[in-house]
């Protein structure tokens, strides 16, 4: 004979059961939420390290680097300086700054990195940072001697910069990817593209640039620039003359 009492237990087993489920449910929701943002993280241009099977940042064939065996690759016949590239790349997650040099086959960006993404390096992170910023925090600019001074002509330095890369193999494949495919969007006819974050490679184009700005022809430094691509990304064993350095020759020479 059931009695009020088992009628109240029953009831109370049966909301406990209800709030049980519901719990779970919340829980399921929250696990199923946060892995989804965690994917929409990864597959964005925040995250270029995770590798996750099916990024969207690497469907496709490969856009950058080497195609076939080409040993004249670097031999380019024209050469000019891209603002539009170099505005669109510059405004890629994990990139400080891009300067992009197009030639008749090829296009060449040389990268800066900054914080805003995470795995642009494919190893070594912040132990094997290149540039040392604590001297920021002193009011001096090269914490190893004390000095304020710097070369304010080149973009990267040492200390107290942005970020650079001395192998451009150590680059994500990610953000190489992202970069490669972004600039061939709007120059679908570039052969190959090649990219670096040395920043030797870097301020060398800046400079390269900064003739352009200036209203100058970049075709007297063909043979040079030339020679900057073959020693950054064919491993040529003579590092080519400096910009400036060539300007300061011929200057000498009037």
């Amino acid at each position: 004979m059931k009695t009020k009492s088992d009628d109240l237990c029953r009831a109370a087993m049966k909301q406990l059961y209800l709030m049980s489920c519901l719990v779970a449910a919340i829980l399921a929701m929250t696990t199923i939420t946060g892995c989804n943002y965690t994917r929409k993280v990864q597959d964005s241009e925040y995250d270029y390290g995770s590798q996750q099977a099916n990024d969207p940042k690497m469907l496709g064939d490969r856009m950058y680097g080497p195609v076939g065996n080409q040993p004249d690759r670097h031999q380019n016949s024209h050469v000019e300086y891209s603002y539009a590239l170099s505005r669109k790349l510059s405004k890629t997650q994990g990139v400080a700054a891009a300067v992009v040099m197009l030639t008749d086959k090829n296009a060449y960006v040389g990268l800066v990195l900054d914080w805003t993404a995470v795995g642009t390096k494919n190893k070594g992170g912040r132990q094997a940072q290149e540039q040392n910023n604590t001297g920021s925090g002193k009011g001096v600019y090269n914490i190893e001697n004390g000095s304020p001074f710097w070369d304010n002509r080149d973009l990267v330095t040492p200390f107290n910069s942005y970020l650079s890369v001395s192998d451009h193999e150590r680059i994500s494949a990610e953000l190489k990817q992202t970069i490669a495919v972004k600039l061939r969007q709007l120059s679908p006819y570039v052969q190959e593209v090649h990219i670096s974050a040395n920043r030797h490679f870097v301020n060398e184009l800046v400079d390269y640039a900064r003739e352009t700005w200036m209203g100058r022809p970049l075709q007297p430094y063909l043979t040079e620039f030339n020679k900057l691509a073959e020693y950054e990304f064919a491993d040529s064993g003579k590092p080519p003359m400096r910009l400036r350095q060539l300007k300061a020759n011929a200057a000498a020479q009037r």
